[in-house]
């Protein structure tokens, strides 16, 4: 059996699925001027993850987009904990119960050990979500935040 929980962070996806989360991200800020970052760690540092996803959201620099439509999905492995932390724009635009909603559909396919497309999926739900309110303009968009997965 897999045990995805036994492993160092930047092993828990196989390189074609780290591929496909970056594809994701990818596609989802082609169509907004929003950002979309992914942080995994082995644990969370705080019993909230809500709170150390803030934390690495503000250690990251996201905080410094110019709509202030920066998302970080935040996963600790090991923990089996998850937080989405959406900066001011997007957050007042979509609320907490949208977050909720899309970390509780990640967690339905972690159950089934859909580790990456879970990922996948709720990256392109946000991209939804922000291309919902913060379209892409080809004249002034830019890309302001690595695409790339943090491993922590």
């Amino acid at each position: 059996m897999f045990n995805l929980f036994s492993k160092k962070p930047q092993s828990y996806f196989t390189e074609p699925e780290q591929a496909r989360i970056v594809e994701a991200i990818k596609n989802a800020e082609m169509r907004t001027s929003g950002e979309v970052r992914i942080y995994i760690e082995n644990k969370c540092r705080f019993m909230n993850p809500v709170h150390r996803a803030q934390e690495m959201f503000y250690k990251m620099g996201m905080q410094n987009t110019d709509a202030k439509n920066a998302v970080l999905v935040y996963v600790a492995i090991k923990d089996r904990q998850l937080a989405v932390f959406g900066d001011a724009g997007i957050h007042e635009k979509v609320g907490t119960a949208f977050w909720e909603a899309e970390v509780a559909k990640m967690l339905a396919a972690y159950k089934q050990s859909h580790y990456a497309e879970g990922l996948a999926n709720m990256i392109t739900a946000i991209g939804e979500a922000l291309k919902q309110h913060f379209p892409y303009d080809a004249a002034t968009d830019k890309n302001e935040l690595s695409d790339t997965i943090v491993f922590g």
